[in-house]
């Protein structure tokens, strides 16, 4: 799985762990794309500390993943609903359903 997609669902499934200090600045450097001086910056801590503050809640994200496998079963499940979906193809009920699951995932 490409590392950013990945990174982008731990923090979807366990963000809410994280304090809001961490929230905000992983959000701004994973997933809004800043660069570390422009979130050291942002937050007046140095580039270091947002290096360092990034590398903690990704170990922390994988830890919860290592213990809680959400993001392994949402996963599964999503593949095996697209599954049902090409396989219930002409009968249109039986998609009608698997796209509202996937909808709902």
């Amino acid at each position: 799985m490409e590392q950013i997609v990945k990174q982008t669902l731990l923090f979807d499934f366990y963000g809410e762990l994280l304090t809001q200090h961490q929230q905000r600045v992983y959000e701004d450097v994973v997933l809004n794309d800043c660069s570390y001086s422009e979130a050291a910056e942002e937050y007046q801590i140095s580039r270091q500390g947002v290096h360092d503050l990034v590398k903690r809640c990704n170990r922390a994200l994988e830890e919860y993943e290592a213990k809680l496998h959400l993001v392994e079963k949402f996963l599964s499940i999503r593949e095996k609903i697209e599954r049902i979906h090409i396989l219930a193809e002409g009968k249109p009920e039986i998609q009608k359903i698997s796209n509202e699951i996937l909808e709902e995932l």
